[in-house]
């Protein structure tokens, strides 16, 4: 046997898997009028390609929210999470502003 076959063999096994990267957005409720379901609008400044120009687009996720605990015009911040139905691919991880 070689070298690199003994190492490979020998080498401890530490069983951790590593999650990979979760997309994290912030945005602003919209909807919440499913059960335990918001609609979350997300703005995103993007450079024009041919006019240079900053515009903003909006994008609107579904995203899960358990307890029904997040109201229209929250603040919220959302991760990218498992499929939980046909359109739901996020979650709501935390609120950041609640308005006045």
């Amino acid at each position: 046997m070689s070298e690199a076959q003994t190492q490979t063999q020998t080498a401890p096994e530490t069983g951790t898997h590593e999650r990979g990267k979760r997309r994290v957005l912030q945005g602003v409720i919209r909807s919440d009028k499913m059960d335990k379901t918001v609609v979350v609008e997300v703005t995103q400044r993007v450079k024009h390609r041919t006019y240079a120009k900053f515009v903003l687009r909006k994008t609107r996720y579904k995203a899960h929210d358990e307890r029904n605990e997040y109201r229209t015009g929250d603040t919220v911040r959302i991760v990218e999470d498992r499929p939980r139905s046909k359109d739901k691919r996020w979650r709501v991880q935390q609120l950041v502003e609640r308005p006045k």
